[in-house]
């Protein structure tokens, strides 16, 4: 079974094209029009190894909030189709990553109860011209499309470049073990019988 998806989302303010494959090498072939945003999905796809590809346009002339969010949805979205009935994952997936002087916490449930628990205070308005507020929009579209709790938690950092990305890779990271294959588990990872 493959463990794909495709999703297209087009509204007056996006329009947006997002392939992933949850048992690909990483590879990312990602353009925004948001250039800070393509470097985190960009690390977002090597460090889970899910391959990514996102094609958006977005009205980025207001600002990269649109098109930041809606390719969050549109993520979680693909992410929740390719998953199917998520029959032999591991569910739950965690990870502590550093980058510099930032360190980041990510646990992840594949639970089917799709919500944000964000804990990254961020000094730093601005990432270059990337509102940094952006990253926790693009986690609540991607975590409440995709159907997966997500806690996400800064134990230290200074420098928002840092923070953000040490985030992304941590999310990365618990999202990979998380919908990984067991070969122990047949059915689907939950005493209900469904997630």
């Amino acid at each position: 079974m493959t463990r794909t998806a495709q999703v297209v989302r087009a509204t007056a303010e996006t329009d947006i094209g997002v392939q992933v494959d949850l048992d690909g090498t990483g590879t990312a072939d990602v353009a925004t029009g948001v250039g800070f945003f393509d470097h985190m999905l960009s690390a977002l796809a090597r460090h889970s190894l899910v391959d990514l590809t996102v094609r958006a346009k977005g009205d980025t002339w207001v600002d990269d909030h649109h098109t930041v969010e809606d390719v969050g949805i549109a993520c979680g979205q693909a992410l929740a189709q390719a998953l199917g009935d998520k029959r032999g994952i591991r569910r739950f997936g965690s990870a502590a990553v550093p980058l510099d002087e930032a360190l980041v916490l990510a646990a992840v449930d594949v639970s089917g109860r799709g919500e944000l628990f964000w804990d990254v205070p961020i000094g730093p308005a601005k990432v270059g011209t990337f509102d940094t507020e952006l990253g926790h929009e693009f986690f609540v579209g991607l975590a409440r499309d995709a159907g997966i709790t997500l806690h996400l938690r800064l134990v230290c950092g200074k420098n928002a470049h840092h923070i953000l990305e040490a985030t992304f890779k941590a999310a990365a990271r618990a999202l990979r073990v998380a919908v990984e294959s067991d070969p122990r588990v047949d059915d689907v990872p939950s005493t209900k019988g469904s997630l």
